[in-house]
């Protein structure tokens, strides 16, 4: 039988037609099979889809009623777990209120970083073991004007070798790398520089672990031309791994859980205000600082007098740090974080009143 051009098309698209329903037939075969093949469990999502989410929010709200009336939660709904104890209140002010600026002197400035073995409860029912800078973590707020020469001593008075390393520019033999064992004494001297905010820390390997245990504090060097004048503060962003597992369980401004939450900083209305912003956390590789409500400049590591740019967010890296300026324009309670909601969660949220 002979066919013609056209019968050859015809019959080709009724085989095509065939072909794809016979792939449909394996194909749903295949997914229908798969019912009596075993498969691996999938892990839970830990999301609930099947309560009434109007339900879920009034039972939500009865419990945080109940929690706030017992005094289990703070005013932002953090459990007691990242909160400070009570025994802090107002007892931390020498943390974020650096020195006032002062002329350049030609006299040496001598500061104590002299390290003790102690305590810290981190948040309420949350005790760690910390090395402490002049006892305390963070450590003491270093202040000169650059170009002043500093001397700084490091008696060194628990049992594991530490040291105390400056970020900034200074004579590479007073770098802080030697180990300084127990009972040891240690003097570094160098000239402040440059103009800015530089953190200090211990370098002892392995020096993350020593930054995690409370080794750090803040450097403040100031131009010798002043800034302007401006109600300052210092935060550190803190993290404590309290479960030994590698991971920051408490995140913290300036060692205490949800301090500032609790006891917010004060500003009047319509002034400057200027923060000192440190980021000393290990384990986490970014954090950041928002600001809600307003607006600041950023002067990156405040080696600048000049902006580098105007925002509501700044991100820092481990050991990077800012100075930001802002005013608030009226009365009222504006909230600051990291835009990490895990960081702010666990204790890193905090208010700035303004009065």
């Amino acid at each position: 039988m002979s066919l013609r051009r056209r019968d050859l098309f015809r019959f080709g698209g009724l085989g095509g037609g065939i072909g794809l329903i016979g792939a449909a037939g394996w194909s749903v075969g295949k997914v229908l099979g798969a019912k009596d093949r075993p498969s691996a469990a999938l892990p839970p999502l830990g999301v609930d889809c099947v309560t009434d989410p109007a339900a879920a929010s009034a039972a939500a709200a009865s419990a945080a009623a109940a929690s706030s009336s017992s005094g289990a939660t703070s005013s932002a709904g953090y459990g007691e777990k990242f909160v400070p104890a009570a025994y802090y209140a107002g007892s931390r002010d020498s943390l974020h209120l650096p020195p006032a600026p002062a002329p350049f002197s030609d006299e040496v400035r001598e500061f104590d970083l002299s390290v003790v073995e102690t305590t810290l409860e981190v948040a309420a029912g949350q005790i760690v073991k910390v090395w402490a800078y002049g006892g305390s973590v963070p450590g003491p707020i270093i202040r000169a004007t650059v170009g002043e020469q500093l001397q700084i001593t490091l008696a060194n008075r628990a049992a594991l070798a530490h040291s105390v390393h400056f970020h900034g520019a200074h004579d590479v033999m007073q770098d802080g790398l030697e180990r300084v064992a127990n009972g040891g004494n240690q003097v570094y001297r160098f000239e402040a520089g440059p103009a800015g905010l530089h953190p200090y820390h211990c370098h002892v390997p392995p020096y993350g672990w020593h930054i995690n245990k409370g080794m750090y504090g803040a450097m403040i060097v100031d131009p010798r031309e002043p800034r302007p004048a401006a109600h300052e503060f210092v935060l550190c962003l803190c993290g404590f791994d309290t479960d030994g597992d590698g991971r920051n369980d408490v995140y913290t401004w300036n060692g205490l859980a949800g301090y500032y939450e609790r006891f917010p900083l004060k500003v009047p209305v319509g002034e400057l205000v200027r923060i000192y912003l440190m980021n000393m956390l290990e384990h986490d590789p970014i954090a950041s600082f928002h600001l809600h409500a307003q607006t600041f400049d950023v002067y990156r590591s405040g080696t600048s007098l000049t902006p580098h740019e105007h925002t509501d967010i700044v991100g820092l890296g481990p050991a990077e740090r800012a100075v930001i300026e802002f005013r608030l324009p009226r009365r009222g309670r504006y909230m600051f974080h990291p835009h990490q909601s895990h960081m702010a969660e666990r204790g890193a949220m905090g208010w700035i009143v303004a009065i």
